[in-house]
């Protein structure tokens, strides 16, 4: 079979419907891409004051908005390879790629005027000196190009749109009024509505001010317009590889860390969209930034940015200067530092787990939760040279008031990012160091019980033993403060693991069961203990009880308890030992009772 070449068959009608109705998120874009086209034209231009007016219900017809520019124009040839040929565009170079003075670089702007009218009227007169050319394009996919009823005056062309009835409230004074001093407030030149200027004189971080306290109130001022907010602070931001430059407003409340932060984008000074995403690196959580890039590549529909190496170096490159920020806060105001924190710890503490400089900025500055009260990791070191801490916010709760009795320093890593904040501080410093604290090795803090009061204790330990030994735990008589802290569940990293163990080999089927069985064997063996306090008066009631079976019933009570109060995972042996021993002690009163 001979090969034959075919073209593809387009169905004009449905390529326009797919990128003017489906390719962006709202008919008001409209306006944007009008306003960028007329842009691009002043741009190719380049000469002379640029001027973009917008007529709306010009002559009282209701519905009909006409954008004129001063622009390049185009000739009919021009209009036939470029408003003709979707996708083509006079933005790109021979090679296809972006040219970087121009906001459009797709060749289907001009179609989003399809989301609010089914014809679009074109007038454009080029510099050249050809006759002015009418091009008007329909939904349908059709188009007829005639030379215009009558002459601009001057180079430039008119876009001409009649709303349809479905999309009258896009179209009225008060919304493109809006939408052009939304999309356009910050572009070269003038931009009129009805003969009302909607620019302003440019970025509002790039003018000029008296003095830095007078530019910083101005910034401030502007941030709280634009997001509602009054700022803690605000950073200048500039990447020179992405021609960019802005600002980072400072959240002056806690931030949600896993809410994606949202910042507003220009690009060339046309906006790109409120609401861009990945700005910023994940841990900078707690500023919003407004910024202008040149060369940062938008997606086709103009409402994000292209994921990119280049977008990838700004966002590093921006997240280097958030830092700096942070560590010149550190060297030149400490209290306003602190205060930050206090808001923003945790986009920090996310960003010392792999920068040493925030390291040792949380080290000096950041408080943590220890045994001796709210202090920072390196004021703790200093009073706790071999201290510890707890993975979990129980484990803390549990064993700090013991721990600070003994002498034994405790910091509290349960929350997030601090455990691995703690074992990378050997990272700037050899010695600084803390140690993930094992509880079975609190145990050999706790002083021991006077020889006569252990030697009376006998009977009562070897009648607790037993009860203990079914729910294999181990009992322990210790001397210590707390004395209002009766009982310790104590439970090393090595009895932990033959735990989940015999739990996982308890659930598992018979081949499984015998692997898991002969790990179990390989480890040490080692119990969990109860450890209880002689100091504590209901302890040494019950140490001399007379009546075992009591004392028994009692010791139950007190496992129960120290689990709880150590808020330790129950067992179904752990719940039928609190049950049977609530039961037994209810019983023992109503009987002494009688």
């Amino acid at each position: 079979m001979t090969r034959v070449e075919n073209a593809f068959q387009v169905d004009l009608r449905g390529v326009v419907d797919l990128l003017s109705r489906h390719l962006y998120s709202s008919p008001r874009v409209y306006v944007r891409e009008l306003l960028q086209n007329a842009a691009d034209a002043i741009t190719a231009r380049g000469e002379g004051e640029g001027r973009i007016a917008i007529e709306v219900g010009e002559g009282g017809h209701a519905g009909l908005v006409r954008v004129h520019d001063n622009g390049i124009g185009l000739t009919e040839a021009e209009v036939h390879t470029l408003l003709a040929t979707i996708g083509r565009s006079s933005k790109r170079d021979e090679l296809g790629f972006a040219r970087h003075e121009f906001l459009g670089q797709f060749g289907i702007g001009l179609l989003s005027g399809f989301l609010v009218a089914d014809e679009i009227h074109v007038e454009t007169r080029s510099v050249t000196g050809t006759p002015t050319v009418s091009w008007i394009g329909r939904s349908d996919g059709t188009y007829s190009v005639a030379a215009a009823a009558t002459e601009r005056e001057e180079p430039g062309t008119t876009v001409t749109l009649k709303a349809r009835r479905d999309a009258a409230e896009w179209v009225d004074e008060r919304t493109v009024t809006e939408l052009a001093a939304l999309y356009g407030s910050l572009l070269p030149g003038r931009v009129s509505v009805n003969g009302v200027a909607t620019t302003v004189e440019g970025p509002p971080w790039l003018a000029a001010h008296e003095t830095p306290d007078a530019r910083r109130a101005a910034l401030l001022e502007y941030g709280r317009q634009l997001f509602g907010f009054t700022p803690f602070d605000v950073i200048d931001l500039d990447v020179a590889e992405a021609g960019l430059t802005g600002v980072a407003f400072v959240l002056p409340s806690p931030a949600n860390p896993t809410a994606r932060a949202t910042h507003r984008v220009y690009l060339k000074r046309m906006l790109l969209t409120e609401r861009a995403e990945g700005v910023l690196p994940d841990w900078a959580f707690f500023a919003r930034c407004v910024l202008d890039a040149g060369e940062l590549r938008p997606t086709a529909s103009r409402e994000a940015l292209y994921e990119d190496d280049l977008l990838e170096h700004t966002r590093d490159r921006l997240g280097r200067q958030l830092r700096e920020w942070l560590v010149r806060l550190a060297e030149t105001d400490p209290a306003r530092l602190r205060a930050f924190l206090r808001l923003h710890h945790l986009g920090v503490k996310a960003l010392a787990l792999h920068d040493d400089d925030m390291l040792r900025l949380v080290d000096r500055w950041l408080e943590f939760e220890t045994s001796d009260g709210p202090m920072t990791l390196a004021q703790f070191r200093t009073r706790h040279p071999k201290g510890r801490f707890t993975s979990s916010v129980d484990e803390f709760r549990q064993l700090s008031a013991v721990s600070g009795a003994q002498g034994v320093g405790l910091v509290n890593g349960g929350y997030v990012y601090d455990s691995d904040i703690m074992q990378r501080l050997r990272r700037i410093d050899p010695d600084a160091g803390l140690e993930r604290l094992d509880p079975g090795e609190l145990a050999t803090h706790l002083g021991p019980v006077d020889p006569g009061a252990d030697l009376a204790a006998r009977p009562f330990i070897t009648a607790a033993a037993r009860v203990l030994d079914p729910l294999g735990c181990e009992l322990v008589l210790r001397d210590f403060d707390p004395a209002s802290l009766p009982a310790l569940y104590l439970t090393s990293r090595a009895a932990e693991h033959q735990a989940e163990l015999r739990e996982a080999r308890e659930a598992a089927d018979d081949l499984w069961a015998d692997v898991l069985g002969a790990m179990e064997r390989t480890v040490a063996a080692e119990r969990p203990r109860l450890v209880l306090n002689h100091r504590n008066p209901l302890v040494r009631r019950v140490v001399l009880l007379k009546d075992l079976s009591l004392a028994a019933t009692a010791v139950e009570a007190l496992y129960g308890m120290a689990l709880l109060h150590g808020h330790h995972p129950l067992r179904a042996a752990d719940t039928a030992a609190l049950n049977r021993s609530f039961l037994g002690l209810l019983d023992w009163a109503v009987l002494g009772k009688e």
